[in-house]
C-alpha cells in the first residue's frame, strides 16, 4: 500500500453484539424487474436544523438534519468521494416519519476547507460519522450510501456494527485495484471511446502508463489552470458515464470548476491511496453484516461501479435483499434505482 496508509486504515473490523443474534438471518430475495409503477423522490423539503462540526485538524464538516425530528434515524452518505449533498438527497426518505441527517464530507460542498487532502481518509470519515451519531444521541441509525457512499457505509457498518439498524446500498464500489483500473486505466474507455480522449487530453502520451498518478501530479500542482483544466476532465468523464443514457447537463454540471476541483482532487486522493483500505477488505468484512437487515441495489447497465462488485457483496452478503435496476446505469436518480431506494427506506420506517 501506499506510504499514504493511515496506521489503523487496515484495522479488524470488530464484531458488535449483533454478531451473537439469537434467530440467524436468511438469504435475501434476488428481484430483476421494472416495476409498471414506478415510484419518485418524497417533496421537497428544507433543513429544521443545520450546522457545522469541527472534527479536528481544521476541518469542519457541514451537517443538516431534515424531516420529523422524533422520526426514524437515518444518515445519508454521498458519493465522490468529494461529491457533497444535494436538496434531491433528502427526499428518498418519508420526511414524516424519517429524522434524516445529511453532511458534506471533508473538503467538499459546504464543509471546509475546501477540496483539502490533509487527515482526509477513510477512517476520518468514518470517525465523522460516529461522532454525528454521537452528537445527536442516536443509540442507532439507517445507513444509506451509494457509490463511494456505498464504500463508506460498508466501512462505516463494519466498524460499528452495533450502531446500525439498517443498511442500504446502491451502485457498490469497494475501491478494489481491478474497479479502479477498469474505470480510469482500460475498460470503460472501450465503452465510451469519444469520451474518453477528452479525459486522456491533458495527460501526455509518456505518461499514459498510470493514468490515476499522472492526474494527481497535476490536480496537486502549483498553478491553478493546470488544476482546473485536469479537474474539469476527471469530472466531467465521470458525469458524462455514469447515465444509461446521455445527459449533457449532467456532465456540464459537473464541469463547474468549484465542484469540479474538490471532486477531482479527493477522489483522485483517495484512489491512488486504494480507499485507505486493505486488499479486497469490505467484500471479506461483509460477513459481519449477516444480522443486519439490508438492501442492495445495482444498476445492471452501470459503467462506473459494474455490477461484478455487487455480486460480490451479495456473495458475502446474501442476507441482504438484492435489486437490480435493469434499465439503468450508476445514478441514484435513474428510475428503477430510485424506485428501489424509496422502497428500501419506505420498508424499514417502522423498525427502530
Amino acid at each position: 500500500m501506499s506510504l499514504d496508509f493511515p496506521d489503523d486504515a487496515a484495522r479488524s473490523l470488530p464484531n458488535g453484539p449483533r454478531a451473537q443474534a439469537l434467530v440467524p438471518r436468511g438469504p435475501g430475495k434476488v428481484v430483476e424487474i421494472r416495476p409498471e409503477t414506478l415510484r419518485g423522490l418524497y417533496p421537497p423539503v428544507e433543513p429544521f436544523e443545520c450546522g457545522v462540526l469541527d472534527v479536528g485538524n481544521g476541518h469542519q464538516v457541514y451537517w443538516e438534519r431534515c424531516g420529523n425530528p422524533r422520526g426514524k434515524p437515518a444518515v445519508f452518505l454521498h458519493g465522490g468521494p468529494g461529491g457533497g449533498c444535494s436538496p434531491e438527497h433528502r427526499r428518498l426518505f418519508d420526511p414524516a416519519k424519517y429524522c434524516i441527517t445529511l453532511f458534506d464530507q471533508r473538503g467538499c460542498g459546504r464543509s471546509l476547507p475546501h477540496a483539502s487532502l490533509d487527515h482526509n481518509t477513510t477512517w476520518d470519515l468514518v470517525d465523522d460519522i460516529e461522532c454525528l451519531r454521537v452528537k445527536f444521541g442516536y443509540d442507532r441509525w439507517l445507513v444509506l450510501g451509494g457509490s463511494w457512499g456505498s464504500t463508506l457505509a460498508l466501512a462505516y457498518a463494519q466498524a460499528h456494527v452495533d450502531r446500525v439498524s439498517e443498511l442500504i446500498v446502491r451502485g457498490i464500489f469497494t475501491v478494489r485495484r481491478d474497479e479502479l483500473q477498469w474505470y480510469y486505466q482500460k475498460g470503460a474507455s472501450w465503452l465510451f471511446p469519444d469520451r474518453w480522449e477528452s479525459f486522456l487530453a491533458p495527460i501526455p502520451l509518456e505518461e499514459r502508463g498510470d493514468l490515476m498518478r499522472a492526474y494527481q501530479k497535476r490536480l496537486t500542482h502549483r498553478d491553478e489552470a493546470v488544476r482546473i483544466e485536469a479537474a474539469r476532465a476527471w469530472s466531467v468523464w465521470e458525469g458524462s458515464t455514469i447515465t444509461l443514457l446521455p445527459d449533457d447537463r449532467l456532465a456540464e454540471a459537473f464541469g463547474d470548476p468549484r465542484y469540479a476541483i474538490a471532486f477531482a482532487r479527493i477522489e483522485n486522493h483517495y484512489f491512488v491511496n486504494d480507499g485507505f483500505l486493505a486488499p479486497n477488505q469490505l467484500i471479506d468484512g461483509a460477513r459481519g453484516l449477516r444480522d443486519i437487515p439490508g438492501v442492495i441495489v445495482q444498476g445492471r447497465y452501470d459503467v462506473a461501479t459494474p455490477a461484478r462488485t455487487a455480486w460480490d457483496l451479495h456473495k458475502a452478503w446474501p442476507e441482504a435483499d438484492f435489486y437490480w435496476a435493469p434499465d439503468a446505469g450508476h445514478a441514484f436518480n435513474e428510475p428503477t434505482i430510485l424506485h428501489w431506494l424509496i422502497e428500501a427506506t419506505d420498508q424499514f420506517v417502522s423498525t427502530r
